[in-house]
């Protein structure tokens, strides 16, 4: 029989129910609201007159024949050329997380097997510039880039975030290599392995889902910045993030809100796709970070 202790009450099964239920319609209510506008025009989703028609498309009827449009889609995949944004996105987020999860792996066990001072000092001051804004960090980057001529490149916008990344891998892998115990390597190397045959063959097959954790927010991390997209690329080479910002328009242009709709769809579609598809190791690798062993 389970311990009373252990049971749960139906009123605090209930109350658990109705909070999760709640958090779940708060968090997903606005982007379905979005996926849905994203096929009305924009008379139909910004109606001032009555919010109701953006659910029956009482205008998208009238201006397309049909309660529903992919105008908007269209718009900004093919008319503003959305589709460049997207691949310049998945150019800079691939090497972004690429060089700082090298890095980040090879830096984070170095320093968790490394029985000198020198160790905590150096992830102090990663602590440090990980705390900085990043438009900080940013500012000191223009000067080179203009005098050098390589502003607006999509190389020197991964860099940057490399940069800027870096602290937060060395820090998440640093912890996940402390929870694996030297015995490992040390037993490999009476085996006959290098240290880096160790590491590669023992370590990291037991580091893997620490490693796509810090990926997974590596790639947030890139995938969603705005700032230093913004200030570094130039109009042909902007990622997604800022093409969107781009679609609202200034006080000097009209912009077009419908394509800004469909592009944050577009852009947030893949998100949860990716969490879902890695939602196990994600888990099992804030877990194991979590609790020392």
């Amino acid at each position: 029989m389970t311990p009373r202790s252990q049971r749960k009450s139906p009123l605090l099964a209930l109350l658990s129910f109705g909070f999760v239920a709640l958090w779940v319609l708060i968090a997903s209510v606005p982007f379905l609201w979005t996926l849905w506008g994203s096929f009305k025009v924009q008379g139909d989703f910004f109606s001032k007159a009555d919010w109701t028609n953006a659910l029956y498309g009482v205008r998208t009827l009238v201006e397309t024949g049909g309660t529903f449009t992919g105008n908007g889609y269209e718009g900004a995949w093919i008319e503003q050329e959305f589709w460049r944004a997207t691949l310049n996105t998945a150019i800079v987020v691939f090497f972004t997380v690429t060089i700082s999860l090298t890095l980040g792996t090879l830096g984070g066990y170095a320093l968790a097997r490394s029985g000198y001072r020198y160790a905590f000092w150096l992830l102090m001051i990663a602590l440090v510039f990980r705390a900085m804004p990043h438009i900080t960090l940013v500012s000191g980057y223009l000067l080179p880039f203009f005098q050098w001529n390589i502003w607006g490149h999509l190389s020197t916008t991964i860099i940057v975030l490399v940069a800027i990344n870096q602290p937060f891998t060395l820090w998440m892998l640093h912890s996940f290599f402390l929870n694996i115990p030297k015995d490992m390597d040390e037993s490999a190397m009476v085996d006959g392995c290098t240290r880096f045959q160790a590491f590669r063959h023992v370590i990291i097959p037991v580091m893997w889902p620490g490693v796509i954790t810090t990926g997974l927010f590596s790639f947030l991390l890139a995938y969603n910045d705005f700032a230093v997209t913004a200030m570094l690329l130039s109009q042909d080479n902007q990622t997604m993030v800022p093409k969107i910002a781009s679609f609202l328009g200034t006080t000097q242009v009209e912009g077009n809100v419908m394509y800004a709709v469909a592009a944050v769809v577009s852009a947030t579609a893949p998100l949860f796709v990716l969490v879902m598809v890695f939602q196990r190791q994600i888990v099992s690798g804030l877990t194991a970070g979590a609790v020392k062993g």
